[in-house]
């Protein structure tokens, strides 16, 4: 299980940040507390402080961080785009760490991905190879972009969003029970393929806020997925965190 900071999240501003910084170091002290051990953030979100208060003082080998660079027009305060050298060490500083566990290219939508961030690719595997980052890949929003993950040497992990309900994922927009049959296929070929599978939008990305059977059903759902290594929820309120490790002890 992991813990996602960017609900709702751009420019640097999330859910997370807007929680307060109280609350959110509580909230992330309280999931580490509870057997969360995975924290996803990324620069979009701007949670990498928030998520280095939160694990002052715990053992660096304890728990994994997963950031993602911006590489988009837009969605960030600045229009320039710095080469991953400079905006990873700046990440470190934020993160009060020496490296990251895995770090990403944020929001690939296209099947053309690895030949517009080519100069990115080559930047992230310098800094692999220095041990900045332990390992590298995408988080991907259209199942073209996860199809080239799985044939792409250089990906080591990516982010799929998958559901029981087909909420808020990829494939056709008019047919949930084939964005999941889809999703799961496409995840499955990757996993298979050695990648590391990261399932985002477990829960619809909030839409199942109001509906615990749904919340419960698309937990184990995703929990018994055999290509699935890790899933990532956003939470709010610590009963939001142990109802969902209990739904998937339960799963």
């Amino acid at each position: 299980i992991g813990y996602g900071t960017g609900m709702r999240g751009s420019n640097r501003v999330s859910d997370t940040v807007r929680a307060g910084w109280a609350k959110s170091t509580e909230l992330l002290q309280f999931a580490y507390d509870n057997g969360v051990r995975f924290f996803d953030c990324a620069d979009l979100y701007g949670t990498h402080q928030i998520v280095a208060d939160a694990m002052k003082g715990k053992p660096r080998d304890s728990y994994t961080v997963v950031s993602k660079i911006w590489l988009h027009p837009g969605g960030l305060p600045e229009k320039e785009r710095l080469a991953p050298e400079e905006t990873i060490a700046r990440f470190l500083r934020e993160l009060r760490t020496d490296y990251s566990d895995i770090l990403q290219i944020h929001c690939m939508m296209n099947d053309n991905w690895k030949e517009q961030f080519a100069d990115a690719m080559e930047g992230l595997e310098k800094l692999k190879q220095q041990g900045k980052i332990r390992a590298h890949g995408i988080s991907s929003h259209s199942f073209a972009a996860t199809r080239l993950a799985a044939q792409t040497a250089w990906c080591d992990t990516v982010h799929i969003r998958i559901n029981s309900e087909g909420m808020n994922m990829d494939g056709p927009k008019d047919d949930a029970e084939a964005r999941v049959k889809e999703g799961v296929e496409v995840a499955r070929k990757t996993h298979s393929a050695g990648k590391g599978i990261i399932a985002m939008k477990v829960l619809g990305e909030g839409k199942m806020s109001d509906k615990p059977d749904l919340r419960k059903k698309s937990a184990a759902f995703v929990a018994n997925l055999d290509c699935v290594d890790v899933m990532i929820v956003g939470f709010s309120e610590k009963e939001h965190i142990t109802e969902f490790i209990e739904n998937v002890k339960n799963a």
